[in-house]
C-alpha cells in the first residue's frame, strides 16, 4: 500500500463542513484536488491530515483556526461612511466586495452590516475563527512528483 508524505502528488476528494453540517466546499465529483504535499497548496491542517494516509483510504479530520485561516482578527473589521463608497455600490451583508486601497494591493472585504450612514466591512478570510471538518478520500498517490494523469 502506498502512504502519503512529504514531496509527494496526492489526488483526493473531499467535502468540508462546519460543526453545524454546512458544507462550504467539495471536490467536484470529476475532478479531484491535487496537490504537493510540502508544498503549502492547501491549508496546513489538510495537508497534515494527509500525511500518513493510504492510497484508498478515508478519514475525517477536525483542523483548528490556527490550522486552517487563523482566528478572527476584530482589527480588521471596521465601520466606514457609506458616502465614502460609490453611490451605485448595491450594499447587503453577505456581499463580497474588491477593495483596491492607494497602495494598489487588491484584497477581498465582506459586508458585514449595513447602515443608513455607516457600513461595516470585514477583511478577515470568510471561514477565519473557524474550526472545519473535512472528509477525505486519498484517491492516488505518486511518490515524489505529478501523476501521470495529472490536468
Amino acid at each position: 500500500m502506498i502512504r502519503a508524505d512529504q514531496g509527494d502528488t496526492v489526488k483526493v476528494h473531499y467535502t468540508g463542513r462546519l460543526a453545524d453540517g454546512t458544507v462550504f466546499d467539495a471536490s467536484p465529483t470529476d475532478r479531484p484536488l491535487h496537490f504537493i504535499i510540502g508544498r503549502k497548496e492547501v491549508i496546513p491542517g489538510f495537508e497534515q491530515a494527509v500525511i500518513g494516509m493510504y492510497q484508498g483510504g478515508k478519514k475525517t479530520a477536525t483542523i483548528a483556526p490556527e490550522q486552517a485561516y487563523g482566528p478572527h482578527r476584530p482589527e480588521l473589521v471596521e465601520e466606514i461612511k457609506r458616502s465614502l463608497l460609490p453611490a451605485d455600490l448595491t450594499l447587503e451583508p453577505g456581499r463580497q466586495l474588491e477593495v483596491d486601497p492607494a497602495e494598489g494591493q487588491k484584497f477581498v472585504v465582506m459586508v458585514k452590516a449595513v447602515g443608513e450612514e455607516m457600513v461595516t466591512l470585514d477583511a478577515n478570510h470568510p471561514l477565519a475563527g473557524r474550526e472545519l471538518i473535512f472528509d477525505i478520500e486519498l484517491l492516488e498517490v505518486t511518490k515524489g512528483g505529478a501523476p501521470k494523469n495529472a490536468h
